[in-house]
């Protein structure tokens, strides 16, 4: 089964900023990830080409890297996933656009686990990056409610300890006024 699965927000900053973001991840300093409310991104060392990293079950390396403009990974797992997620910038003449790009062929198990869980937890985690990069650039950011489905999900592989979306809003709220999430 072929995949291809975009979420973007039009920016009205500076580019450079965006890709500020980009090259925050996995950091202390994160500003695009939801780790807050997600399994944070973790990395075996510094961005770079090679570094081995992940996020919950969803393993990867970085295979390109563009300092402040792009950065590409290879999924390594879950088994039946073969192809990349990628964040990239582009120029408007308003600003920028910060997209995110997942292609893969799914295949075996992969195919019903992509379709029935990992799909709506992607869209709904990539949903929230997107708003925790408009908090990060002091923007008021756009929340998707999450579907009933994703709560489910969310509860049954957490065995109950998820962070509600409250949580989100409460930090992305918090931000927007210059505290600590």
């Amino acid at each position: 089964m072929e995949v291809l699965n975009i979420h973007e927000r039009q920016l009205d900053v500076d580019p450079r900023q965006v890709g500020a973001l980009i090259d925050s991840l996995g950091s202390r300093e994160d500003g695009l990830w939801p780790g807050h409310v997600w399994p944070r991104m973790d990395f075996a060392g510094p961005l770079g080409v090679g570094v081995k990293g992940g996020h919950g079950p969803i393993r990867y390396f970085v295979e390109e890297y563009t300092v402040g403009k792009s950065i590409k990974f290879r999924f390594t797992g879950p088994k039946g996933f073969d192809g990349f997620h990628r964040y990239e910038v582009e120029t408007w003449a308003g600003g920028a656009v910060l997209r995110h790009t997942l292609k893969m062929r799914a295949h075996g198990l992969a195919m019903l686990s992509w379709s029935l869980v990992y799909r709506p937890m992607h869209d709904a985690l990539l949903e929230d990056s997107l708003a925790t990069a408009q908090v990060s650039l002091g923007l008021t950011p756009t929340v998707q409610v999450w579907t009933l489905w994703v709560k489910i999900l969310r509860w049954v592989l957490s065995r109950g300890k998820a962070r509600s979306q409250v949580a989100l809003a409460r930090s992305l709220d918090a931000a927007t006024r210059g505290e600590p999430r």
